[in-house]
């Protein structure tokens, strides 16, 4: 049967992409295991409306996480090595949670209405993250030119 969007609307939830999936790159001038440190001593605190469990500490390759709360998924932070300094690769899969509930999916329509409320959830969690992530790039490049 091929694919459509009505197929895809239909699909349970669970069963298809996730409503959010962010995918995020940011250089650092820096070390890897200075950022490696860095997210591991922070990370608890990156995100206020969401509790994140480690599921894989990968030491100065990063960390991957299950996340509740707001939303339902799984989060990850990469840490590659790209000379001179360090790719920070953030992911985001997760669906919005129902009203009440930390683990539950919504059902999300495809009103517009629906569709607006999934873009402006969207860009609440990239404007979210590239502040942590351009506050955290800043700090480490400071502290990495000073110790030059």
């Amino acid at each position: 049967m091929p694919v459509t969007h009505k197929a895809l609307d239909e699909a349970p939830i669970g069963e298809s992409a996730p409503i959010l999936d962010i995918v995020d790159e940011t250089f650092i001038r820096a070390r890897r295991p200075d950022v490696a440190m860095a997210v591991r001593e922070r990370w608890a605190t990156w995100w206020p409306s969401l509790t994140l469990q480690v599921y894989m500490d990968r030491g100065w390759d990063g960390m991957r996480w299950t996340v509740t709360g707001d939303v339902v998924g799984s989060a990850e932070i990469w840490l590659e090595e790209h000379t001179p300094g360090v790719l920070l690769h953030h992911y985001l899969r997760a669906d919005p949670t129902r009203p009440g509930s930390a683990y539950e999916p919504r059902a999300v329509g495809s009103s517009r209405r629906a569709q607006r409320q999934i873009a402006r959830l969207r860009r609440r969690y990239v404007h979210a993250w590239k502040k942590i992530a351009w506050s955290l790039k800043d700090e480490l490049e400071r502290d990495a030119r000073q110790h030059r």
